[in-house]
């Protein structure tokens, strides 16, 4: 593709894996402290669909962290988030998702994708526990798999010993033309606890502040900042697609659940609906607050609902409040955790049967936990308050939870990543939807 227009203000790059658990989002946060540390103003991206990882980056930086998706966005959706990620800051740092090549079951969306598409050089972390002299071929692989996608350095993780580091140095000595940026001990700073859907959130860990300065200090010791800040290039593509926001406002005074256990929304899709005019009412149903009753709309997003499912069920003025604004003819979409907590019954991981608002017929459970997972293709079967019958979307689906009863009409239909059909999902009452999959753009 020949690349001619610049997407961002900022130069950027890609910190990517040889695979999952490799440990990039931890060294990420880091290398973004880190640089803050030495006075840059730094902005960080998340690749791919992912809601926890970001809040990592977001502490480390103290600034917004969206996410780009190659398969779930238009290249135009993409574009014009980098764009506003890299206004006044002097890098940016984007997170890759799984490994490198690793995407969606139909072979695409992978963080190589997005390299491609946009001109951004990866930085390429490898995680060496048990690695010696076949490392050079590991790295000479992913090198070399894409002649589109330049891998512009490498950084090894999980190093131990100055003996390793040499072993590994040696192994790449004469073989690899792009330069290894540094070693990385396996230390507590750099490790981060996880639970069912990943990582504990952020907002959750007491002392990662204090951990993120001592995971910077680590990486300022060890790696070569200097040299990877100028790997760092502009994203550009050959020509600007017209621009238009995600999804369209269910409402424009839109009363957003933002807690523990709704912290799952896409920045994109809130920046979208703010800028086609809509104003965002925050509320905490953990902390039992209805939402704002002059909203003429209600977005729950998804989170873990599963595991606050006592307290929330025992939230008296916002299950009220949500009923009211329902009763008084108020659009109302919950998303995954959200869609749980429309429902009649929650059935908690204890096998506990916690009553939710009942707005729509449906009974959900954790006491099973079974996982499902995978990009969507979405249509909608109905018309509601996120567009017409026949429009279309993309998405994802990531739960443990399981729909044990749906009653009511189908939300959407739906589609794998491959285009193979998969049952219908979700439910819609006159104003009030929702379903387990999570909306990221429009189709086309």
């Amino acid at each position: 593709m020949h690349r001619e227009t610049p997407i961002s203000s900022a130069p950027t790059l890609l910190v990517a894996a040889t695979a999952s658990g490799s440990g990039k989002t931890a060294i990420t946060a880091a290398i973004l402290r880190a640089l803050g540390r030495r006075g840059q103003t730094v902005g960080g991206f998340k690749v791919g669909p992912d809601y926890i990882d970001p809040a990592f980056h977001r502490a480390a930086t103290g600034r917004p962290c969206p996410n780009v998706d190659p398969w779930a966005m238009r290249v135009a959706t993409q574009t014009a988030i980098l764009e506003q990620a890299g206004l006044a800051v002097d890098l940016l740092v984007g997170e890759g998702v799984m490994g490198l090549f690793d995407g969606a079951a139909d072979g695409t969306g992978a963080t190589a994708d997005l390299a491609a598409t946009l001109a951004i050089p990866v930085v390429l972390v490898v995680n060496a526990k048990g690695m010696g002299a076949s490392v050079a071929a590991l790295i000479e692989g992913f090198c070399h798999h894409r002649s589109d996608v330049a891998v512009a350095g490498v950084i090894f993780n999980r190093v131990n010993t100055d003996t390793h580091a040499r072993l590994l140095r040696q192994a790449c000595a004469g073989r690899l033309s792009i330069p290894i940026l540094g070693f990385l001990p396996d230390d507590p700073a750099l490790t981060l606890p996880e639970r069912h859907l990943g990582l504990v959130q952020a907002q959750e860990l007491a002392g990662l502040d204090r951990q993120l300065d001592q995971a910077a200090r680590l990486v300022e010791r060890r790696l070569d900042l200097p040299r990877l800040i100028r790997l760092a290039r502009f994203p550009s593509v050959a020509a600007l697609p017209h621009r238009a926001a995600p999804l369209n406002p269910p409402g424009q005074r839109i009363a957003l659940a933002d807690d523990a256990a709704f912290a799952f929304a896409y920045p994109s899709v809130l920046a979208g609906w703010r800028a086609r005019g809509a104003e965002l009412l925050p509320f905490s149903p953990l902390a039992d607050q209805p939402p704002d009753p002059g909203a003429d709309a209600v977005y729950l997003p998804g989170g873990y609902p599963e595991l606050h499912a006592a307290t929330l069920s025992g939230a008296g003025r916002f299950m009220a409040g949500l009923r009211a604004v329902a009763a008084k003819g108020a659009a109302v979409y919950g998303e995954c955790g959200g869609y749980m907590v429309l429902g009649e019954v929650l059935v908690d991981r204890d096998g506990q049967a916690q009553p939710m608002s009942g707005l729509l017929p449906v009974v959900t459970s954790f006491a099973r936990p079974r996982l499902h997972l995978g990009y969507r293709r979405v249509t909608g079967r109905h018309s509601s308050p996120l567009g017409l019958a026949g429009t279309g979307w993309r998405g994802h689906e990531f739960h443990y939870a399981s729909e044990l009863e749906a009653r009511g009409p189908r939300l959407f239909g739906l589609a794998d990543a491959r285009g193979e059909p998969r049952a219908d999902a979700g439910c819609v009452l006159g104003r009030v939807c929702g379903s387990f999959v999570h909306l990221v753009d429009r189709a086309d």
